[in-house]
């Protein structure tokens, strides 16, 4: 079980508010940035991610997550917005389905994001290997930084260290794509 796992098992078992806001902070602004897919408005974004999270805190004992809190997460503001995107358009056009505003991806936008890919990988390859591995244990299997530090057998200062030298070099080396860039990052997390 993961820590985001625990975190929400605390939050379903426990009533636990301190797990509960660590996922809140934890997950508030990337689930806002994936929203922008589908919602173009800022606040319409946020308030979709804030009612997923009421809703998570008022069903928390009759949910059943059976994939991993991550995933059940981003499909529900996925699904949120979808459903939001369905109320505009059955206000504003008096029809259901979201015909006028398609959601797949264009060749464009897949090809950007393999270009993102590629560049980010060459990116990480500069890295020193203990900075690199710190960076892909955190970003790409969700790690804590406590758990990192206990595998490499180093302080969770170093691991703090080692993640803003690895962000710092990935903004520079990534300016092109820096809006982009938190949100595939936390995508990645979804797609390993």
């Amino acid at each position: 079980m993961n820590y985001y796992d625990e975190q929400f098992r605390k939050v379903a078992m426990k009533d636990d508010e301190s797990a509960f806001r660590t996922l809140f902070y934890q997950f508030f602004t990337p689930l806002c940035g994936y929203a922008m897919r589908y919602v173009p408005n800022r606040e319409d974004r946020e308030d979709i991610v804030q009612e997923t999270f009421l809703k998570l805190w008022k069903n928390r004992k009759s949910l059943e997550v059976n994939r991993s809190f991550r995933n059940f997460l981003v499909t529900s503001v996925k699904n949120a917005c979808i459903d939001f995107r369905r109320r505009q358009d059955t206000e504003a056009n008096g029809k259901e389905g979201l015909a006028h505003h398609p959601i797949d991806e264009s060749p464009e936008e897949l090809y950007a994001v393999t270009e993102l890919e590629q560049m980010l990988d060459t990116a990480l390859a500069r890295l020193p290997e203990a900075v690199r591995n710190a960076f892909v244990m955190n970003r790409f299997e969700g790690k804590a930084y406590s758990e990192i530090a206990e595998a490499q057998q180093i302080s969770v200062k170093t691991v703090e260290a080692y993640m803003s030298k690895a962000l710092k070099l990935l903004r520079a080396e990534l300016s092109d794509f820096l809006p982009a860039l938190p949100l595939f990052l936390y995508m990645q997390l979804f797609l390993t």
